[in-house]
Formats: structure tokens, C-alpha cells, sequence
């Protein structure tokens, strides 16, 4: 088949270039070449050839795709061309005598061979793709791609080898427009200052694609902006992620998570490896949202061994089937079902593993659940916690990391208010042991279970209504890759008795997540789906926050990590805590709860009035 191709091409090149050298002698003497010039000609035409022959074979430019012809293909044509014009002159001059070739001959040789093989490629390519298109049965799909940078490029060129049904017809861009609108590729640029209906309408578009790495701000804006004007919104991957090998090109429709879409976190692997890496971890909660894709990731970093710790029978055995495919064989997992509210059970297991990381995921996080169940989040969320503090301080671990949250601020709720407390008993023994332990605080995390989004998809599947408690209420939210990603930075870098804070971006409107959940289903609200207001519920807040207002005076320790000044629990009323805790486990539910948001009260004030003072001495 080489061979062939060699035959074709060179049979080709043979002819262009004769063309090409007798047009350069025409040019150059106004179509009037005087005998003796064209006596030259006869006399040179083989040896150039031969020459230019030579380069192309040097320059492999026979082994080049003509179909998928490139700009560094043409100019590697070219700078062949050059090589043989200069190799030409000199060569006819001092073997062949006078009269001599003129140097404008071979000027003008050199400009239209290269014109020659840049028309060549060119047009096979066009031909090539235009009966490609043709031959589609598919629907042709008038598209515009949001993007007009080198991710927008590529993400057209990719449509054009791959998936030509999608014929791009305008790019929009930051900063592209204005009066005089740029081309690229003959592709005109719009401004996204411009009405992108106005713009679909004008050059007829059906589609609008956008790149996976766009802001999640920008994606709801254009996602709403589509939904009132019958334009399919599409995503596709990155031009990074397709080179990493992360995703193969492919169009696909734009799911929740590009909604929230931010720039990525740029992670310290060799810090996360170093203190993962040859070392036995523990995670409880395993089998929940945020632990098992904290075993996942760790598996990434090649632990000795990795314990997976819940209490449900059923989560367990789902998540040994799912990481035995994923893992291999090279670490040792270890599968536990145990309460973490049993000290003996968890005494036994770190007796067994003796783990020198632990991730404490484990906790009750449905609020308004909690409500019903005050005793039950006490002894799982803090009774738990301090069972797990204790023993990784009594087995002497070397880190132990606590998974917190943004309710755990200014508590209104019982499982805030637990885990408020679960921070504060972990910075009362970080302050006594050995054991470093870090605490890491962020907000809601998408499609975890019982969460909003899950919530949202099942009442669409129904047909609706879709419930929101109120139209003003706003929640931080995260992909769960993203902030396990973050959890592991922080336990990198953060020093015992640390709460560190991830980055979540800017809040961003329930109401706003429910219609566009609901335009990405394809429906229309409330023409489909309504959207109904059912009033704040139980323990919830219209808006949650990071921090204390004493701890705002945060300093990066990281691109999208904070860290708040640290404050010593004092252990005394810690221990006094706990004890009317225990007490009120045997009391009704409005007495817990009530007792638990007391105690809260009084840790709260506490800490106040210890800024003050230390604010007044200084």
C-alpha cells in the first residue's frame, strides 16, 4: 500500500513541478521565453524535478496525510521547496555553465510549487470531506461553540473528523465581536455581550456546545438563556482532558455538574503521595458518598493497606464489589461493618489494622431527620467522634483528618449543632496528644444520597411539582471528586488542632439548580413542570455560612484551602459537655434538643468572649 501511495504521489509532484517550472519561465519573460531561455528550460527541467523529488522524500511529505492536511504539513512542504530552490541555483550554475537559469525563475518556481502543493492538499481535504458529508445520513445540525479560544478550535476540528453532523456555523467569545466581526477558519466570532437568540436566529442554529472546563456560572446563564429559545445545549470534553486520555471526544448533553463547573484545583500530588503512599489508611463512612470516593482516590496514591469501615451491611458489600474491579490487587483491603459508637468494635479493628491515617466520614447529615432524632445524631456525630479521637490517640495515629461542614457554623440544627461539637472535642485532644489532628470544613456536595439533586431528578421523573422550601434560599455546593481532591490536600498540609476550610465558590440559588434541572430534562416551567414553594423546613437556614465571625481574619495555605485562627478548646467545658450530653440520652426528644442547643450556646459565647479579650490585650 506505501508503495503505491509513493507511486501516486510522486506521478503527481512529477507533473505539478514541470507545470510549476515552465509557468515560472512564462511569468517571468511576460509569456514570451526567447529560444535560447526555453533551450534552458529543457535542459533543467529534469534536474529540477530530480532535486525537488529528493527533498520531498527527505521531507517524508509523501508519507503525509492528504485527507487530514495540517498547517505544520504545509509549511513542512514548503521549507522543502525552499531547501531545493537553494539547492537549485548553484548547483545549475556551477555543473551546467551559462546561460544561466535566472534567480528569478527559481523565485518564482519556489512560490507557486508550494502554491501548488497547499492547493493539492487543500482541495483533496475539501473533496474528502465534503463527499464525507454527503454521504451522511444523519441530520445536519447547524452548531455554535462558546468558545472562540484554542479549546473552541479544537473542539471544531475534532467535530470535523469525528462527528460532521455537527456543521459549526459561529463561534462566541469574550472577547471576540465588536462592529467588525473576526473569522476563524471562515467561522465568524461573535461577542458574548451579544444576544446569543439574536445570533442562533440569524445564522439559523439548532445547537449550542459547550467546553466542559466552562465557568459554572457561564453554563447556567447559557443553559437558561437556550431554554426560552428551543436551542439544544450539548457538552464536550476539554482539548487537556482528551490529550490526558481522561475522556474520548464526544458531544453529550450538559448535566448538573457543569452547572457548578469551576477552575480545577492545582493539587500538590507529591505532598498528598508522600504522606499517603506505603501507609495504612482507615476510612469510616466508607460507604457513603464522600468516604468511597475518598478510597478511591487514596487507592490512587498506593497505600499499604486501605480499611473501609461503615455500619451498613449492604453499603459495605456494594462498595467491595465496586472497588475490587477498580483496585487491583497491590494494596490489601480490608472490608469492616462496624459501629463507630461501639468502642470495643473500633477498638478491635485498629487493634487488627493498626492504621497511621484515618478520614473520619462517618455521621448522620439529613437535617431535617435529625430533628425528629436528636439522640440519635448525638451518639453517632459526637459520641462517635469521640470514640474515634480517642482510641487513633490511644494507637498512636499519625493524623487524623474529621469531615465537617458548613452547618456546623452558627448552628441551627441538631446535626450542625453535633458537628460543632465533634470540631471542638478534636481540638481539645489535638491540643494534649501526639496524634495531628486536622479538621476540613466545607459545604454540600452534589448527588450525594439525600441530597437535593437526587430529590430534584426523582420529582421530575414523577412530573413534577418540583418542591423548594424557599425562593431565597442559597447553598454552597461542590462535586464530590472536587472535594475529596481537597480533603487530601488539606490533610497534607494542615498542623494539629487545624480547621481548614475549602474554597466553595459562591452560593448559588436552590430555585435557580431546580429550573435548571428541570431545562436540562428538556421540559419548560412551569409550562411542564411547576415549581412549588413549601416553606423552610425544620433546622434549615436561608443561607449557610464558612466561618465564624472571629474567624474571618483566614489566610491561604492553598489555591482553594483556608485556614482559621486557631482557638484551644478549653477541655474543661468540653468535659462538662459531654457529661449533659450523656445525660440527656435517656430524656425525651425536646429536652435533648433543647439541652444540645444550649451547650452549643455556651461553646459559641465562649469562644466570643475569648476574642475579646485577646483582642482588648492587644
Amino acid at each position: 500500500m506505501s508503495l503505491l501511495r509513493f507511486t501516486v504521489v510522486i506521478a503527481v509532484y512529477a507533473v505539478m513541478y514541470v507545470v510549476c517550472y515552465f509557468v515560472a519561465f512564462a511569468l517571468r519573460f511576460e509569456f514570451s521565453v526567447p529560444e535560447r531561455l526555453m533551450a534552458v528550460f529543457a535542459q533543467t527541467v529534469l534536474p529540477m524535478v530530480g532535486i525537488k523529488f529528493i527533498a520531498t522524500i527527505i521531507s517524508q511529505d509523501w508519507r503525509r496525510s492528504f485527507r487530514f492536511s495540517t498547517l505544520p504539513d504545509l509549511v513542512c512542504a514548503g521549507l522543502a521547496m525552499l531547501g531545493a530552490s537553494v539547492a537549485a541555483w548553484p548547483l545549475f550554475t556551477m555543473i551546467l555553465g551559462p546561460p544561466f537559469v535566472p534567480r528569478a525563475v527559481i523565485l518564482i518556481d519556489l512560490v507557486l510549487s508550494t502554491l501548488g502543493i497547499v492547493l493539492l492538499r487543500g482541495g483533496v481535504r475539501l473533496v474528502y470531506q465534503g463527499f464525507r458529508q454527503a454521504g451522511e445520513s444523519r441530520e445536519v445540525r447547524r452548531t455554535i461553540i462558546y468558545d472562540a479560544g484554542h479549546v473552541g478550535l479544537g473542539i471544531l476540528r475534532a467535530l470535523q473528523m469525528t462527528a460532521p453532523e455537527y456543521r459549526v456555523v459561529g463561534f462566541v467569545s469574550s472577547s471576540g465581536g465588536g462592529r467588525h466581526r473576526p473569522l476563524i477558519m471562515g467561522i465568524p466570532v461573535w461577542s458574548a455581550d451579544c444576544n446569543l437568540p439574536e445570533i442562533a436566529a440569524q445564522l439559523r442554529a439548532t445547537d449550542v456546545l459547550l467546553p466542559a472546563n466552562l465557568n459554572g456560572r457561564v453554563v447556567r446563564s447559557v443553559v437558561e438563556t437556550c431554554r426560552g429559545c428551543d436551542l439544544i445545549t450539548h457538552v464536550v470534553p476539554g482539548v487537556e482532558q482528551i490529550l490526558n486520555g481522561q475522556l474520548a471526544f464526544s458531544v453529550r448533553d450538559v448535566a448538573i455538574a457543569d452547572l457548578l463547573q469551576r477552575a480545577p484545583a492545582e493539587l500538590d500530588m507529591n505532598a498528598i503521595e508522600q504522606y499517603i503512599s506505603g501507609r495504612r489508611i482507615l476510612v469510616t463512612g466508607a460507604a457513603g458518598s464522600i468516604g468511597s470516593e475518598l478510597c478511591r482516590q487514596i487507592l490512587r496514591f498506593n497505600p499499604v493497606s486501605l480499611v473501609f469501615v461503615d455500619h451498613s451491611e449492604s453499603g459495605v458489600f456494594e462498595l467491595e464489589q465496586d472497588i475490587d474491579k477498580d483496585s487491583g490487587d497491590s494494596p490489601e483491603l480490608h472490608f469492616v461493618v462496624a459501629d463507630i459508637t461501639d468502642r470495643n468494635s473500633v477498638h478491635r479493628v485498629l487493634s487488627m489494622h493498626r492504621p497511621e491515617i484515618v478520614f473520619h466520614a462517618a455521621a448522620y447529615k439529613h437535617v431535617p431527620l435529625m430533628e425528629l432524632y436528636p439522640h440519635a445524631a448525638i451518639r453517632n456525630n459526637v459520641f462517635g467522634t469521640r470514640t474515634m479521637v480517642d482510641l487513633a490517640d490511644e494507637f498512636r495515629v499519625e493524623r487524623f483528618v474529621l469531615i465537617s461542614t458548613d452547618k456546623a457554623v452558627r448552628p441551627a440544627n441538631i446535626m450542625g449543632a453535633t458537628k460543632l461539637i465533634a470540631e471542638k472535642y478534636l481540638q481539645s485532644v489535638a491540643a494534649v496528644s501526639n496524634t495531628q489532628y486536622i479538621t476540613v470544613r466545607f459545604g454540600n456536595v452534589l448527588n450525594s444520597v439525600g441530597s437535593v439533586i437526587p430529590t430534584f431528578r426523582r420529582q421530575i421523573a414523577r412530573g413534577g411539582p418540583v418542591t423548594v422550601t424557599d425562593p431565597a434560599m442559597t447553598r454552597y455546593f461542590m462535586t464530590i471528586p472536587e472535594a475529596v481532591q481537597l480533603v487530601l490536600q488539606a490533610g497534607a498540609i494542615g498542623d494539629s488542632g487545624d480547621i481548614l476550610i475549602l474554597d466553595m465558590g459562591e452560593p448559588v440559588r436552590i430555585v435557580d439548580l431546580a429550573r435548571a434541572m428541570i431545562a436540562l430534562s428538556g421540559l419548560r416551567c412551569p409550562e411542564d413542570i411547576d415549581i412549588e414553594v413549601t416553606g423552610v423546613r425544620p433546622g434549615e437556614k436561608l443561607t449557610e455560612e464558612l466561618f465564624y465571625e472571629w474567624e474571618r481574619d483566614l489566610w491561604k495555605v492553598h489555591d482553594k484551602i483556608f485556614r482559621a485562627p486557631r482557638r484551644e478548646m478549653d477541655r474543661e467545658l468540653m468535659s462538662e459537655a459531654l457529661e449533659q450530653l450523656e445525660s440527656v440520652m435517656q430524656e425525651d426528644r425536646d429536652f435533648a434538643a433543647s439541652t444540645l442547643h444550649q451547650i452549643v450556646s455556651n461553646i459559641v459565647n465562649h469562644d466570643a468572649e475569648r476574642v475579646q479579650l485577646l483582642q482588648s490585650a492587644a
